[in-house]
């Protein structure tokens, strides 16, 4: 159901006028009351008494047509159960007091899910919570769409933030994957994406959905902690190899190349054997020096 937009009538003249039909349905009342003597005016007076009491329920009537509308908020009119049409002029407004009146608010909100416990792609238990920036754009929806439109919101980002998160690994383990931890951009989109699909038909536009709490399982914490060491470590390990073995290379080059001195393939072995322990060592080495021949 797609709303529809109705022009209201402002309120503050009107509120006026039933003021003003109020004090003349009070001064008839009186004054049918007065004239209510054995005199002959008995009609007159019963006249005015009634139509004193049909313009009060008249200026009542109307002033249950009142209502008032802040800014980003708009107004559900329904009459016996049928949609009629959407206001959302602000200030003092005037509708037909025959129309039931649901206020909606379109202001922007927030939420964030409770932590929920999820395998991610590779099978391994993580804690995952989102953060959602959510608003409403069409009232007639989200009032006649769903049951409870807040709740609707929160019970779909909470389906939306599991099924998200096991489309993804928590690490990134090959070159260009998509990851939980390393690509928050691109995986909040992807949640965005999937809220606004499955809350397009609540009349709801999702404007921003971030992870804000990401980790492993407290059962399975310290083994991934020390899985993610060994990691770094290899890493770490691998570069200083790959920059030794360069830098041996270049030292074997500059020594033949100048001329410097000439090594049999023997010597360049333990050069190059020794060269390495300096270089990929932990710990500073302790040079001996050679007083006697090089053989």
């Amino acid at each position: 159901m797609k709303e529809r937009i109705l022009k209201s009538l402002p309120g503050i003249p009107l509120l006026l006028i039933n003021l003003v039909i109020a004090v003349v349905a009070i001064w008839m009342f009186i004054s049918g009351i007065g004239l209510h003597q054995p005199d002959g005016q008995g009609p007159a007076s019963l006249a005015r008494i009634i139509g004193g009491i049909l313009l009060a329920i008249v200026a009542i009537l109307s002033l249950t047509g009142l209502y008032k509308l802040e800014p980003n908020q708009g107004a559900v009119l329904s009459l016996f159960g049928k949609y009629i049409a959407t206001t959302k002029e602000t200030g003092l407004r005037w509708n037909s007091p025959f129309y039931d009146k649901r206020k909606v608010s379109e202001r922007v909100r927030n939420f964030e899910s409770g932590r929920l416990k999820v395998n991610e792609l590779d099978g391994s238990p993580i804690e995952i919570a989102a953060v959602i920036v959510w608003r409403v754009v069409d009232c007639a929806e989200a009032v006649y769409n769903v049951d409870d439109y807040e709740s609707f919101v929160h019970i779909q980002s909470e389906s939306a933030l599991r099924a998200m998160a096991t489309s993804y690994p928590y690490d990134q383990h090959e070159e260009g994957q998509l990851a939980l931890r390393s690509h928050a951009n691109e995986v909040g989109q992807h949640l965005k994406d999937e809220l606004q699909a499955r809350l397009a038909d609540a009349g709801v536009e999702v404007l921003d959905a971030r992870i804000s709490h990401l980790a492993y399982a407290p059962e399975i914490a310290q083994a991934m902690l020390q899985r993610q060491q060994a990691n770094a470590i290899i890493a770490a390990r691998t570069r200083i190899v790959a920059g030794a073995v360069g830098m041996v290379e270049m030292a074997l080059e500059e020594l033949q190349k100048n001329g410097v001195v000439q090594l049999d393939e023997e010597r360049k072995a333990q050069m190059v054997s020794n060269l390495l322990v300096v270089l990929c060592g932990e710990r500073a080495t302790q040079p001996i020096v050679n007083a006697g021949t090089l053989y």
